[in-house]
């Protein structure tokens, strides 16, 4: 049996392996990081299970502008992490820094609110909910 600190750890992980699969565009990968069932709901429109949310995230990424110049990387910070047996919430807040024509820039920023379950030896989000609340008008439709 894992202890508390490995669930945490594990869940930190998940989170790590959300942004560098939606920076990465690897968006069947983000999707997959949710229960078939599983919800995703951005300032954009919300998805429930991951074909729907692997459509919807493809969807708002086809709306940014492409190319390294437009690069953008999600940072998370700030987790608060609550287990109760097989299932957890979790707070944090998330920043996006992109480049622009004028140099890198905060674009975006916000806080995240996660329900995670354990599921065998993973852990995978049941709800995700973005609260974007600081947003540059470089691109209204940046992901979060």
């Amino acid at each position: 049996m894992a202890s508390l600190l490995e669930e945490k750890d594990a869940i930190r992980e998940v989170l790590s392996e959300y942004c560098f699969a939606l920076d990465g565009g690897h968006f069947a990968a983000m999707a997959a990081l949710f229960t078939e069932d599983g919800t995703w709901s951005t300032a954009f429109g919300a998805a429930t299970g991951r074909p729907a949310i692997e459509a919807l995230v493809r969807k708002l990424h086809s709306r940014r502008p492409a190319g390294p110049e437009h690069r953008g990387v999600h940072l998370v910070s700030n987790l608060v992490i609550k287990i109760d047996g097989d299932t957890a919430r979790v707070l944090s807040n998330w920043v996006v820094a992109q480049n622009s024509p004028s140099g890198p820039i905060v674009s975006a920023a916000g806080g995240y609110e996660d329900h995670l379950v354990k599921m065998g030896e993973s852990w995978l989000f049941r709800s995700r909910v973005i609260d974007r609340f600081i947003a540059a008008d470089l691109h209204p439709e940046a992901l979060t």
